[in-house]
């Protein structure tokens, strides 16, 4: 009998290598002989799943996704069923910033494709959805919670953009060695500060209200 393929565990394999290429050497060093010699397989194979090299590059932003969706899941849901919007946003966004190993290697795939797509509009199209649907989240969110939108201090879908662009410029420079991990996530607390307004604590201690005193020192 004929030996069966398991297509999908094939894909995987693949894909695996794909991203250990991509992580190790950059995105630029991802070709079709790169990643079969990383799997074991032959080119031949590789192009049997990845016709051309931007499909390749479109499934490693894929998996990229996949796995932040994931990190994303879990950190939500460790806020219990009905978090607020800040909280909510706030774990969103810290699970988005390379602050560990896995984060990075992952980062440094993204990068590496945005600026990919740079130059290539027919692949960066891809994005577009995603990148709308992340945008009009985040403004309803910002819309559903912050007290500064009622009185027009804050307009949600501006507070959106910007609130996107500092993370994704923090996570630069967080891959960059420029940020350490607490100096990114102490920015974008105070970009949250912003859209609304300091939580309670920080509020009560910047008006000298209830917030706990040291004792005094004798």
């Amino acid at each position: 009998m004929p030996k069966r393929v398991d297509h999908l565990q094939r894909r995987a394999l693949i894909a695996d290598a794909l991203m250990r290429v991509a992580a190790e050497q950059g995105l630029e060093a991802v070709s079709l002989r790169h990643v079969a010699a990383a799997a074991g397989v032959s080119p031949g194979m590789v192009q049997h799943y990845f016709r051309t090299r931007d499909e390749m590059m479109t499934f490693a932003l894929a998996v990229v996704s996949e796995r932040n969706e994931a990190r994303v899941r879990r950190a939500v849901e460790a806020l219990g069923a009905t978090p607020a919007p800040r909280a909510l946003l706030r774990a969103m966004l810290a699970e988005l910033l390379p602050l560990d190993e896995e984060r990075r290697a992952d980062g440094r795939v993204a990068l590496a494709f945005l600026a990919y797509t740079a130059v290539r509009p027919a692949v960066a199209a891809a994005l577009h959805g995603e990148t709308a649907a992340l945008l009009a989240f985040v403004a309803d969110r910002i819309a559903a919670g912050s007290p500064l939108v009622a009185d027009g201090r804050v307009d949600p879908e501006r507070a959106a953009v910007g609130l996107l662009a500092v993370m994704e410029g923090l996570g630069v420079h967080v891959l960059g060695g420029h940020y350490p991990p607490e100096t990114a996530l102490a920015a974008l607390d105070a970009q949250l500060d912003l859209i609304f307004g300091p939580e309670p604590a920080a509020a009560a201690v910047n008006r000298g209200g209830s917030a706990p005193r040291r004792p005094a020192r004798r």
